[in-house]
């Protein structure tokens, strides 16, 4: 089984990714990775596009149509179909995506750390709640600890498919928006706290993903259907050929096409044709 690693910093537009990730776009230039543009579902809402991300399915038929409508969805994901493959899953992820695909609702003691291979279809789970968020006060979990934690889960559990999702940059947005030098200061910090772990990960074996769930407008806005709500930038590192570099990705596209790269069956429920082949 080939193995993966998806890492969906939230809530970075298009337009930030590609003039302020200074190290991703380097590797761009030296041919180690491939960059798209990718379009999220509508509503551009971020538990919207999290179910849609693991389902390959709109939000009109999974019915997580907003931040508020969280609950256990019964569709085949990634996480259920590597594992039914006999592979390891990891999350390093908001509760939200505990909740989803492994069990709900999400009990603090219980759930923060979850290592029950066998038992649900995430196999080993590092999970934060973001309990208190607000406009003057984040509740985000620094992102090198992040990115330590997955890593960590692929050298000690064996991981083949892990998921990384932070929200400190969509929280920065809404709290700043785009045109302000706070934001290219996060997104600069950003880049350089993820570059080191990039390397590594690809020594592992693994072939990362890097990418966002939704947009944002410069308002710090998203959930409608303008283009810097839905459009992000999608980096991809491996061997796989992809389309051509002016395609917009359809993002549910995303579920079929890990899959696929790493071997395993792509379930009828996933329609969408896979991207990297």
């Amino acid at each position: 089984m080939q193995k993966l690693l998806l890492i969906i910093l939230d809530g970075v537009p298009y337009g930030n990714w590609r003039r302020l990730f200074g190290n991703l776009e380097g590797w761009v230039a030296s041919g180690e990775a491939r960059v798209w543009r990718m379009r999220s579902v509508l509503p551009s809402t971020s538990a919207c596009c999290y179910a849609s991300i693991h389902t390959g399915l709109s939000p009109q038929v999974h019915r997580v149509t907003s931040n508020e409508t969280i609950f256990r969805i019964e569709h085949p994901d990634i996480f259920s179909e590597v594992t039914k493959a006999g592979g390891l899953t990891g999350a390093v992820t908001h509760s939200f995506w505990s909740e989803f695909f492994n069990r709900h609702p999400f009990d603090y003691v219980r759930d923060i750390e979850y290592d029950e291979p066998g038992e649900g279809p995430i196999s080993h789970g590092r999970f934060h709640t973001m309990t208190g968020y607000g406009h003057d006060n984040q509740m985000t979990p620094s992102d090198v600890d992040l990115f330590a934690t997955l890593t960590r889960l692929c050298l000690v559990k064996g991981i083949d498919y892990g998921i990384l999702h932070t929200c400190t940059l969509d929280s920065m947005g809404h709290r700043f928006g785009h045109d302000v030098t706070a934001m290219d200061n996060a997104c600069c910090a950003m880049d350089a706290m993820l570059a080191p772990f990039i390397p590594k990960w690809r020594a592992a074996g693994y072939e990362v993903i890097v990418t966002a769930d939704h947009g944002q407008s410069l308002r710090g806005h998203h959930g409608g259907a303008s283009e810097d709500q839905q459009d992000f930038a999608f980096y991809y590192f491996g061997e796989a050929k992809g389309p051509d570099p002016g395609a917009i990705l359809d993002q549910l596209a995303l579920a079929p096409t890990i899959l696929s790269r790493m071997g395993v069956p792509v379930p009828a429920s996933m329609t969408a044709a896979p991207f990297l082949g």
